[in-house]
């Protein structure tokens, strides 16, 4: 079958009347729901205050006096709870973010004895000012 578009004049050929889903990609009508973006379970959003805490007891025994005035916002997956997005509240973008990066096996590594998960999660910081 060809992947072209098929105009609404061939169309008319093949059925008495055009419907909806006439001349549509079949790729996303036959879309299967395990594709869609999924919600966070319960245990995702468990995981998710987890890591907050955690970050939180963190950035309180930092050494660095940058890393101390920053807040967690929030923290959530993305896409999944291997990967967790992690919103700092800061005053000065560019140095909280330096000395995030600089700072996240640290992070990464308290975050790790604070949850009881075989890996620990991947956190990918995002600063707002």
């Amino acid at each position: 079958m060809s992947r072209r578009r098929r105009k609404v004049a061939e169309l008319t050929y093949l059925a008495a009347e055009l419907g909806d889903q006439d001349g549509g990609d079949p790729k996303e009508f036959h879309a299967k729901p395990w594709n869609a973006p999924k919600q966070v379970s319960r245990k995702g959003r468990q995981l998710c205050e987890q890591v907050k805490d955690a970050l939180h007891g963190a950035l309180a025994s930092c050494a660095d006096e940058v890393l101390q005035s920053v807040n967690v916002m929030s923290v959530e997956p993305a896409p999944h709870t291997g990967r967790l997005r992690v919103r700092l509240a800061a005053e000065d973008r560019t140095a909280v973010q330096v000395a995030v990066t600089r700072a996240a096996g640290y992070f990464r590594r308290e975050v790790a004895s604070a949850i009881n998960r075989r890996y620990a999660p991947e956190l990918v910081f995002e600063v707002i000012g």
